[in-house]
């Protein structure tokens, strides 16, 4: 009976990733992941108990992550991200270099402010759109939609409350967001300026020197995008100085979640109330009701992390976190340099073969079965964000935001194929592994043992 529950378990896994990876025709991916947990609660793998475990853990990362995204939304319902690309685009002054760099910072602050999946739905298009306002070749459009998805993917590693496994696993370790920033944000953030000069120095031969004129301005209602703006509220209607008063605003609210963290105040609290006086913000200047906002904000991802969560619970009740354990054991916690570079390349690895959510999940459940130091299990655990948030990138399947990437450019018909993609993933993403893990090693040996 044992023997048969184990294989329904790992059969609920590979079943969930197989329609996560494929979405026929569009399948949401809070679907499979709800089937897989469903299959897994009904043979027994999990219990009520762990399912009052999963639900403390998920709800407040996954609600975090929604207050974000609904603050992203409602910046964009009011044209905040069109203004932006404008600017990006006047900006650049002629100079496609100059060019490469801006759009790079933008995904880069996009996660930073928000997340890393709300990153790749908002900068995707804005990128099609400022490529195709220069009519740039194929080759040409490349650097900048390729190196846009690498950093925005990437950008989710400095801080943790930009990317919901990170805060999921944050709950996990028992870590607070505080003391994750403090051990991460230094080397994580030359880790990043390392891989945008690695994308810069492979890319450089296909990015314009001069771009050709512009071929159309940068129009409000020319974006796709998933909110349907009142006609009372265009782009030409927004001043610069209250896009930049918002803006101040969201980074008041993203500092005040680490705030938040230090005296340790749930980040939820200060997430959903700064959602809330946005849309309060909106509603009054623009006179829209919340309700589009609220009706198009990404609830599914609450159905989606708890169901994930549940097969991952599943997957380690029936012993895969004992064996992941057996074979780093020899490994983690004797010395800070083996656990940091194993532990990382390990989760590099499971993130490209089982997607980097599961492969997080069960590297810091298996973490946290290991009697180690507890700075040794910090420094492990924080390896294992490099592997999930960096190293996944080898490959399209390694992260749902790179699946949503490919899924937003086949959409608009701007095809990126495998081949393309590992092309320049397959010279840029190991060294930038290995370069983080290596400052994190030497960060943590100056300030924290």
């Amino acid at each position: 009976m044992d023997h048969i529950v184990t294989w329904i378990t790992a059969f609920a896994f590979f079943f969930t990733l197989l329609l996560i990876y494929w979405r026929p025709k569009g399948l949401n991916e809070a679907i499979p992941a709800t089937i897989g947990a469903m299959i897994v609660i009904f043979c027994g793998t999990v219990s009520m108990e762990n399912l009052l475990d999963i639900s403390s853990k998920v709800s407040g990362a996954a609600l975090t992550i929604i207050s974000t995204l609904i603050m992203a939304l409602v910046l964009e319902s009011v044209g905040v991200f069109h203004w932006v690309a404008a600017h990006i685009s006047e900006k650049a002054k002629g100079s496609g270099i100059r060019l490469f760099c801006y759009t790079n910072l933008l995904c880069f602050f996009m996660t930073i402010f928000f997340n890393n999946d709300g990153s790749i739905i908002i900068t995707t298009p804005i990128l099609l759109l400022i490529v195709s306002r220069f009519q740039l070749k194929k080759h040409q459009k490349l650097p900048y939609l390729i190196s846009g998805a690498l950093i925005a993917t990437a950008s989710s590693a400095p801080i943790g409350v930009s990317n919901i496994v990170n805060l999921i696993a944050l709950k996990i370790i028992n870590m607070d967001l505080y003391m994750h920033t403090a051990m991460m944000f230094i080397p994580s953030m030359i880790g990043l300026l390392f891989l945008f000069g690695m994308l810069l120095v492979v890319f450089y031969k296909d990015i314009p020197k001069s771009l050709p004129p512009a071929t159309m301005s940068i129009h409000y209602d020319r974006f796709s995008h998933p909110l349907k703006t009142t006609s009372a509220w265009k782009l030409n209607n927004i001043n610069a100085r209250q896009i930049k008063w918002v803006l101040v605003f969201v980074f008041l609210v993203r500092i005040s979640i680490f705030i938040a963290s230090y005296f340790e105040i749930p980040e939820v609290t200060v997430a959903i109330a700064g959602s809330v006086i946005l849309l309060g913000w909106r509603w009054y200047y623009a006179k829209t009701k919340p309700y589009d906002v609220l009706l198009k904000a990404p609830w599914h991802i609450l159905v989606f992390a708890t169901g994930m969560y549940v097969v991952i619970y599943g997957l380690n009740n029936i012993g895969f976190s004992d064996y992941l354990i057996r074979q780093l054991s020899p490994y983690i916690g004797k010395d800070l340099f083996p656990s940091i570079f194993v532990m990382g390349s390990a989760v590099s690895i499971l993130s490209n073969v089982f997607n980097n959510h599961p492969a997080l999940m069960i590297g810091t459940m298996a973490l946290t079965n290991l009697n180690v130091d507890p700075i040794m299990l910090k420094a492990a655990y924080l390896a294992s964000i490099i592997g999930s948030d960096i190293g996944s990138l080898l490959l399209p399947i390694g992260t749902l935001a790179t699946l949503l990437w490919m899924h937003i450019l086949k959409k608009h018909h701007e095809k990126v194929s495998w081949a393309d993609y590992m092309k320049i993933t397959f010279v840029v993403i190991p060294p930038t592994v290995f370069v983080t893990l290596f400052v994190l090693y030497y960060w943590m040996m100056l300030f924290f043992i």
